[in-house]
């Protein structure tokens, strides 16, 4: 079997492991026993984003659950997963296999801009809920809105304002990108260049590569060296970022005055990459495992059970997101909420958000959930306490100020 066979075949056995404790269908419940919410964790196990996502993800809402349930003994809730290989067809064939056959509520995650579209306009069909706190096109609460999905924890317009806006700020006014050619990188790439235009710089250019069939960027490094950009543009991210990165610095780029900018840059994909080729990189955050107290504890839990990984935004955020849903569906009624995908929706959207991971947060009329983000910078290794201990916080954007203003996303859903 080639190497490429033996990779497929993988991502599938993966894939029908993480869905066979389904196959014999719904448990039957006692009598009298209430409901039991199921939340589907659909997640990338074996791909470019297994680190970001994957067991973390399913690990975070499993934490959720059990936090909720320590003091709502009334409430059952249960969580499965699946492996969507990056392939649209099986996460949508996943999603729906789960909301007409497993009885499965929330679909979770979705690592994947094209396959969270996808799922959004299935879960309307359904009339279930979907939550996506993996993917990252800002057009999930835009154009593609709907009344039975939200996005939590980013997007793309949030990650490249604060990034974009203050490189263009600090001179970094000419731009070269290197782009995941599908609905991700090139949202990516869009809101990041109409930022840096707004600031008053330009885009010179950018460099598309397959995904997630590349590996190898240094044909799309060598044009964007000569394109004579003072920022590299990463529009891509998991794996794709750390292969970036690495090669660009192979290649000379920092030595040679050009600065990166990655608005999806991860902390596991900071840890895979190395302090000494990632340092001064910016990112943009919503969460860091050593921002608090708070964090610090949840790290503490979370960490040992995911390969001595510590959580990032997309995993705290579906801590999050699982905490709010369930406090939305008790308060609906667990029957109801499992009846009414939109309903739930609706109600998640008058309560206010709180967790310890966020603090308090909204969720706004087009399903987008809104909190601070905030702008690092990547220490040096000297700097460096330890693993793990690789942002420096240059600013804080406020939550009103973090996301897309409401108005300008073109959903459907939002009054004048």
């Amino acid at each position: 079997m080639t190497m490429t066979g033996w990779t497929r075949t993988r991502r599938a056995l993966l894939g029908t492991a993480a869905a066979a404790p389904l196959a014999a269908g719904v448990p039957r419940r006692a009598r009298g026993q209430a409901p039991a919410i199921r939340i589907g964790v659909l997640t990338d196990l074996s791909g470019p984003y297994s680190d970001n996502t994957g067991q973390g993800s399913v690990i975070a809402a499993r934490l959720a659950i059990e936090d909720f349930v320590r003091t709502n003994a009334g409430v059952r809730a249960e969580v499965i997963f699946a492996d969507f290989q990056n392939r649209a067809e099986v996460g949508l064939n996943t999603s729906r296999t789960w909301y007409d056959r497993e009885d499965v509520d929330v679909v979770l995650d979705v690592p994947n801009s094209a396959i969270a579209f996808a799922v959004a306009n299935l879960a309307r069909e359904k009339n279930k809920v979907a939550i996506f706190t993996g993917a990252a096109s800002s057009d999930l609460t835009g154009r593609a809105c709907g009344p039975n999905h939200l996005h939590w924890v980013y997007d793309t317009w949030s990650q490249a304002y604060a990034t974009a806006t203050a490189l263009v700020q600090e001179g970094g006014d000419t731009w070269y990108f290197i782009t995941a050619d599908y609905a991700f990188g090139h949202a990516v790439e869009r809101d990041t260049g109409n930022f840096v235009r707004a600031a008053g710089g330009r885009v010179l250019g950018s460099g598309r590569y397959p995904f997630p069939q590349t590996t190898d960027f240094s044909a799309q490094i060598v044009q964007a060296r000569a394109s004579g950009a003072k920022v590299l543009g990463l529009a891509n991210g998991g794996n794709d970022i750390a292969n970036c990165v690495k090669q660009a610095a192979e290649f000379g780029l920092v030595r040679a005055g050009m600065r990166i900018a990655a608005p999806l840059i991860l902390l596991p994909d900071i840890h895979a990459i190395g302090l000494q080729a990632s340092q001064g990189l910016i990112a943009a955050d919503t969460f860091y495992w050593d921002q608090d107290e708070a964090s610090r504890a949840f790290t503490r839990r979370f960490q040992p059970q995911f390969r001595n990984i510590v959580p990032n935004h997309i995993q705290a955020g579906g801590y999050s997101a699982v905490l709010h849903y369930l406090k939305a569906a008790q308060s609906l009624g667990v029957a109801q909420a499992k009846a009414d995908g939109a309903a739930t929706i609706r109600r998640m959207k008058e309560m206010p958000t709180e967790d310890p991971l966020f603090g308090r947060g909204t969720i706004r009329a087009d399903g987008r959930k809104v909190h601070p983000s905030y702008l690092y910078q990547v220490k040096a290794p000297a700097e460096s306490r330890g693993p793990w201990d690789y942002y420096r916080r240059l600013r804080t954007v406020p939550a009103e100020q973090a996301f897309r203003p409401v108005g300008e996303g073109g959903c459907a859903m939002v009054q004048g």
